[in-house]
């Protein structure tokens, strides 16, 4: 609804108020997982192996690697408070600045200039049966949407309600379901609200409207050209999450329902199981080089891409959705943001939260099924969010009828007031009311988004995309080694993993050594749920 009043979120926001329980929305869990790749001093992508010292990119549980051999991905625990999650990943950062040489971490979503898809190196896992898995369908991705895409970088952040909110949210409802159920279909009514509001996310922190020329290999994707060497949308706020970025047509044959945890759970267990003929035809081997891991639309379950995503922790040999099978939903993933070149670690205190105030703004608005009809408006409501976002009188689509994007995002701030004050009880400081307003000034002036402010950079430093990041990206290693009084127990205990985590690829390669990988995929899959 972006017109009238929801009635349903009124009456549930003032019940929480009412409960006259201390808290009820603080100390929720937070966790973030921020993508970079590693390029050269000349802000080339780096060709060389995933830093020893960093450990095992199989293994180590907070320091991998996503797509590519030089696309590190930093991984912090689940915190309760944003401003120990972000002196965690600070902390990363530092570490790995410590082993990296001379390499930089690149600045930006938008890969720095690249010489085709065979500049960028897949991922290597070693030599177990779960290691070659694990890169041959990265393989898989290169040949199914081409490895450039795959270059892009993004922070996810993970959020989950605090235990004791759902028992208060659950009498707020006068629900008699389990917990386990309960809690489900409270955390699908989030999700179906974020594909209808989440539009607002690209707007607010989008900052990926410039690219370099050389990830379009030529390709005419209407955008302007800054120089010889980037292109540009002139209102754009997040070509990453647009169809230059992720929003390709590649994966358009998939829809999954989020309407329910069971339809959720049948759609992807179609997907994987269900061959597709462009796939089938390409084949899973050519001699002794595997291809793909299978033709079927998608290889495994993480292939699917979408802005949000609920989750479980995984057990051994669990795929995402026998965990959700198994114990239901325990916390949402939200993909939808962009790497900062503003923030050194790629995010600040400010994003995470508000996209924490927004996860409990989509979970209390009623949250009916979404038809394939309105599905469709909804994506395009992103696509344009995301290619015009800053463009003066832009109109969504909201329940069949048009809402220009400035009246709508400024409406959903204002309801988001009474959340971010139980956020904040008890704290005279106010953060979570604060990042609120800051938002609500990108929302009265265009010129205070960060793709307005990387725009404006470019244009008055004179610098195309390349030299930007490159600038940007060398300045953000300066800070991380400058930084005084590290935590060296901690940064101890990140070399400590890095070892741990060596030792433990060794084990699974003696362990692994004497199946077969082609036998050793066949058992997975065969094992799966149908």
């Amino acid at each position: 609804m972006a017109s009238g009043t929801d009635p349903q979120f009124e009456r549930r926001l003032a019940a929480l108020v009412n409960a006259r329980e201390p808290g009820v929305l603080q100390g929720g869990l937070k966790g973030v997982e921020k993508e970079s790749l590693r390029v050269m001093p000349d802000g080339r992508i780096a060709h060389t192996p995933h830093p020893h010292a960093l450990g095992s990119a199989l293994s180590n549980e907070h320091i991998t690697t996503d797509f590519s051999e030089s696309l590190l991905e930093l991984v912090t625990p689940a915190f309760a408070r944003s401003a120990e999650l972000m002196r965690y990943l600070t902390d990363l950062h530092r570490f790995v600045f410590r082993h990296m040489g001379d390499e930089l971490l690149w600045a930006t979503s938008m890969p720095c200039e690249l010489a085709g898809d065979a500049d960028i190196p897949t991922a290597q896992y070693g030599s177990s049966n779960s290691g070659l898995m694990k890169t041959v369908y990265r393989e898989g991705l290169r040949n199914r949407y081409g490895a450039a895409m795959q270059a892009i970088s993004g922070v996810h952040f993970n959020y989950s309600f605090p235990a004791h909110f759902w028992e208060v949210y659950a009498d707020v409802c006068a629900s008699r379901e389990n917990r386990q159920d309960f809690q489900s279909r409270g955390y699908f009514d989030l999700l179906r609200n974020y594909r209808r509001h989440g539009w607002i996310v690209l707007y607010l922190f989008g900052v990926s409207p410039a690219v370099s020329r050389s990830f379009l290999e030529g390709a005419d994707v209407g955008l302007d050209a800054l120089d010889a060497h980037t292109l540009y949308g002139a209102h754009s706020t997040s070509l990453r999450m647009s169809d230059v970025g992720y929003r390709n047509r590649s994966q358009s044959a998939i829809q999954v329902s989020v309407n329910s945890l069971a339809d959720y759970i049948r759609d992807l267990r179609h997907a994987i199981g269900t061959p597709h003929p462009p796939y089938a035809e390409m084949g899973v081997r050519q001699g002794d080089r595997w291809l793909q891991l299978n033709t079927n639309l998608l290889q495994i379950e993480n292939e699917y891409y979408s802005y949000i995503r609920p989750k479980r922790v995984v057990r051994a040999g669990e795929t995402p959705s026998a965990a959700l099978q198994r114990g239901g939903v325990e916390y949402v993933e939200m993909r939808a943001l962009d790497v900062s070149a503003f923030d050194p670690v790629g995010v600040n205190d400010n994003k995470l939260r508000f996209l924490e105030a927004f996860a409990a703004y989509c979970l209390l608005r009623s949250s009916p099924p979404i038809e394939p009809s309105e599905q469709q408006a909804l994506d395009d409501n992103h696509l344009q969010a995301a290619r015009r976002g800053r463009e003066p009188g832009l109109m969504l689509s909201s329940e069949g009828r048009p809402v220009m994007l400035s009246v709508w995002a400024a409406k959903m701030l204002d309801e988001m007031t009474g959340i971010c004050e139980l956020l904040d009880q008890g704290d005279a400081t106010r953060p979570y009311t604060a990042a609120l307003q800051a938002q609500r000034e990108k929302v009265l002036d265009t010129a205070a988004t960060p793709s307005a402010r990387l725009l404006h950079e470019l244009r008055a430093n004179g610098e195309s995309f390349q030299q930007l990041g490159l600038r940007v990206s060398s300045l953000h290693k300066d800070y991380f080694l400058a930084l005084q009084t590290p935590d060296e127990g901690r940064l101890s205990r990140f070399a400590d993993e890095a070892r741990e985590s060596l030792q433990a690829q060794q084990g699974l390669e003696a362990a692994q050594r004497d199946e077969p990988f082609a036998q050793y995929l066949a058992r997975y899959f065969a094992a799966l749920p149908r």
